[in-house]
């Protein structure tokens, strides 16, 4: 019986060194994650890192002639929102298959997530 107990344990241990692997090469990918946002007409470059910061905004020299101040801002806006969108959905599907079952991606790393997401609901006590 004792040996019987102690594989359980082993495999329990292996599954878990297993799930901690994952999660430490997720965490690398995501470190590194960004994504470079070009507008159509090739004027605008933007990189956004994972949480959204602009790592770096590239802006053809010809801009200055062809858009407005309120144009050019718009156009980085425009990449900003579009390359958040795609590290976003990146990071999503990173994470979704490491998140626990039941759990949906959003209630923990969404724009309205709440600590609520992470606790039990209250516990009333037995009668």
């Amino acid at each position: 019986m004792a040996d019987a107990f102690e594989a359980e344990i082993r495999e329990l241990a292996g599954e878990i060194n297993q799930q901690m692997a994952r999660i430490r090469e997720a965490y690398g990918e995501l470190s590194a994650m960004e994504h470079t946002a070009r507008s159509a007409d090739g004027m605008v470059s933007v990189t956004v890192g994972r949480h959204g910061q602009i790592r770096g905004i590239e802006l053809n020299p010809r801009v200055y002639r062809t858009l407005s101040p309120s144009q050019l801002a718009d156009a980085i806006m425009q990449q900003v929102n579009e390359g958040t969108a795609v590290v976003s959905e990146q990071s999503k599907q990173l994470l979704t298959p490491l998140m626990p079952e039941g759990v949906p991606h959003e209630e923990i790393f969404g724009e309205h997530a709440t600590l609520d997401a992470f606790f039990p609901g209250p516990v009333e006590p037995a009668p």
